[in-house]
């Protein structure tokens, strides 16, 4: 007999359990892949000497726009000295040069007729201790607007900055009083305050939180997660359990030895996100160093 050509399935359609046609399935759709956020610093084989001495070997990475970069390693592996060069701090040690290429959004940051006091007005610098000025809090914050010229009210700079480093509830009571009667903690957010009040792009942080204790720490580490919606951070941290948990790329440094001249130069052996760089890393010293085996 004909199959009825109206009620009869089409052969190549599966029939379910009730025999009425199944549609074939549509293999889910593999998710999109996340955006690549910009370059901000495009660093290429970047070597950087005191003297006659190389402290770092031929460097080579990129840093993104609003991600955590974090710098990891033992003393002495060029960790600073990385940092120091995105705001051209290393021009005020006698001596020092790079060597090697470092693009700023695509400018080269050592170009002849780059200068490098604009320079760190873009890429603000946080050091390894708390720095105040012995004046008063809101001097401290308004004093790099003031150097840097910025007009309009003054006032809103300061708070503004210091709301951003999550420090104004603290401290808007007594503007006019020093700065050194602040904790530990609240100098450090000060600084930060101070950094970003004249609006760079870029926080430098050497070793924030090395001399801080864990509370205040981890109100740091709540900044900075804060504040990378609106600036891209690098910091350099001997913290490990510090680096995983706040940035998104993670730079691994350690020291190789020149036989010749007997001196140690710092080396980047590994940079990637930093779920893989604890994880799953590529090189072994880089996993011995996370691990703990070393350094």
């Amino acid at each position: 007999m004909t199959p009825d050509p109206v009620t009869a399935p089409p052969a190549s359609v599966p029939l379910d359990r009730t025999d009425r046609a199944v549609a074939p399935s549509t293999p889910p759709a593999e998710p999109a892949p996340e955006p690549v956020a910009p370059v901000v610093f495009d660093v290429a084989d970047v070597s950087v000497y005191y003297g006659g001495f190389r402290a770092i070997r031929d460097a080579n990475l990129q840093i993104r726009q609003h991600e955590i970069t974090a710098f990891i390693g033992p003393s002495g592996c060029g960790k600073s000295t990385m940092l120091r060069c995105f705001d051209r701090m290393n021009d005020l040690i006698e001596g020092a040069r790079v060597e090697g290429r470092i693009l700023y959004h695509g400018v080269d940051l050592y170009g002849a007729k780059i200068d490098p006091v604009e320079v760190r007005k873009r890429i603000g610098m946080v050091f390894q201790k708390p720095n105040p000025f012995p004046k008063s809090i809101y001097d401290n914050v308004a004093f790099g607007a003031r150097l840097a010229g910025l007009k309009g009210d003054l006032d809103s700079v300061v708070e503004q900055a210091l709301r951003r480093a999550a420090l104004w509830d603290e401290v808007k009571d007594r503007l006019k009083k020093s700065a050194i009667g602040l904790s530990g903690g609240q100098q450090q957010r000060l600084c930060i305050a101070r950094a970003i009040a004249v609006e760079p792009e870029v926080i430098l942080m050497d070793e924030p939180c090395s001399a801080l204790d864990p509370i205040a720490t981890a109100r740091v580490e709540d900044l900075m997660q804060e504040l990378k919606d609106r600036y891209t951070i690098v910091i350099v941290t001997h913290n490990m359990q510090q680096a995983a948990r706040v940035s998104d790329r993670t730079a691994f440094f350690t020291t190789e030895v020149n036989e010749l001249s007997d001196t140690r130069t710092g080396v980047l052996v590994e940079f990637d996100v930093t779920d893989k760089i604890f994880s799953n890393p590529t090189d072994e010293r880089t996993e011995n160093y996370v691990t703990g085996r070393f350094g």
